[in-house]
């Protein structure tokens, strides 16, 4: 019996099934296409007279680019990094996740959770149904106005991002 059960277990980790759940294949932002989308989020809000910071990240959270305009608040950089890192890391747009963790609502421990930013302004960028990245801004006024720089940002990068 022994003999017959190291042959099953021997022949299920050597088969080729197995082999190719080994590696993983995803999709990411190429460091060109995040500079195009931190600098489209950043025209957006100039327009609009807002002076803030942009962070995008890879689609695990890691920081690809920063942009701060010259008048934004020294705060703006950290702070946007952890909205996108917070919409990277749950997959859900920041204003989402603000409405899901208000006190009493079953969620609300997350907004314990060591460097979760619960601030709208941050939200997740997507190709082909996948989640490839985050953007995060702050320093408009209000988690409303960063949102917006943000979808305008992925808006003007969007045919960028069919790859």
């Amino acid at each position: 019996m022994k003999k017959h059960l190291v042959a099953v277990v021997t022949f299920a980790l050597t088969s080729p099934a197995f082999a190719q759940d080994a590696t993983v294949t995803y999709k990411s932002l190429s460091p060109e296409i995040a500079l195009d989308l931190a600098r489209a989020t950043l025209a957006d809000c100039q327009k609009k007279g807002f002076q803030v910071a942009v962070v995008v990240t890879d689609r695990f959270g890691n920081p690809q680019v920063m942009l701060r305009d010259r008048f934004a608040g020294a705060h703006t950089p950290t702070t946007a990094q952890g909205k996108a890192w917070t919409a990277a890391s749950f997959r859900t747009n920041t204003i989402d996740l603000m409405a899901m963790s208000q006190p009493g609502m079953p969620q609300s421990g997350l907004r314990n959770l060591p460097n979760v930013v619960m601030i709208g302004g941050g939200i997740t960028v997507e190709a082909a149904g996948t989640m490839i990245g985050a953007v995060g801004v702050s320093g408009a006024p209000g988690g409303d106005a960063d949102e917006a720089c943000a979808k305008a940002g992925v808006s003007a990068i969007k045919e960028k991002l069919d790859f």
